[in-house]
């Protein structure tokens, strides 16, 4: 992944934290954006589609959390990535449950934000672009960053997509909360095996409105991708 053709909009109120960030991701070869306020970036956001963008929770018009939500609701694919000083794990579940692709609490380093950024950008871009993978009637198009299901399209965030992707790579194998982990978020997500129930449950919800039940909990084991009888 080549860093400079990668767009990224930092939204914070306060200015010398985006000053900050924006320049640690310039200085990582990055083209970037910069907004004050929610309102100003769902224009921006709307407008111009970045690649990602460091999206924090408390502003003073309209909260990261709603912005994070009507991206969404549009059908931006976008990868977010939020930043809080909120780190209850209620309020990280949240983040998520907008439309998140991450979280970075406060007071945060550079070097955090940075790598962050760069382990939610390979999730989107998946180690084997251009394939289609299919199971069942669920269909994974990498070049489109598409699913469809029975024919009908599913909106998934980028990192639902890249957790279905494994899921698709590995059918009928069940598959470890921390296979999970290190394989579609590239780190250990600070041992918090939780994000893993909450994103499967995501991915479940929008597969299942479409068919029958496709992902199976393995008791104490994990997770397995499976056509289910009768």
């Amino acid at each position: 992944m080549s860093a400079a053709t990668k767009r990224i909009l930092v939204v914070d109120d306060e200015q010398s934290i985006v000053d900050a960030v924006a320049t640690a991701l310039r200085y990582e070869g990055y083209e970037v954006e910069e907004a004050l306020s929610g309102r100003a970036a769902l224009t921006l956001a709307t407008a111009a589609e970045p690649d990602l963008v460091v999206l924090d929770w408390m502003l003073p018009d309209l909260e990261g959390i709603e912005v994070g939500r009507r991206l969404r609701a549009q059908g931006l694919r976008t990868a977010i990535l939020f930043l809080t000083a909120k780190d209850a794990t209620e309020n990280k579940i949240e983040a998520l449950r907008a439309g998140g692709d991450d979280y970075v609490t406060k007071p945060f380093s550079l070097a955090e934000i940075v790598a962050r950024i760069e382990a939610i950008l390979r999730r989107v871009a998946g180690d084997l672009p251009g394939d289609v993978l299919e199971f069942g009637d669920v269909v994974l198009d990498e070049t489109r960053h598409e699913v469809r299901r029975a024919g009908t399209h599913v909106p998934l965030t980028a990192t639902e997509f890249a957790l279905l992707r494994y899921f698709m790579l590995n059918p009928r194998r069940v598959l470890s909360k921390t296979q999970i982990l290190m394989h579609v978020w590239k780190y250990d997500f600070g041992g918090n095996s939780n994000v893993v129930e909450t994103y499967v449950s995501y991915l479940r919800k929008k597969l299942d409105a479409l068919g029958p039940p496709l992902i199976k909990t393995v008791r104490q084991a994990g997770y397995m991708l499976e056509l289910r009888e009768g």
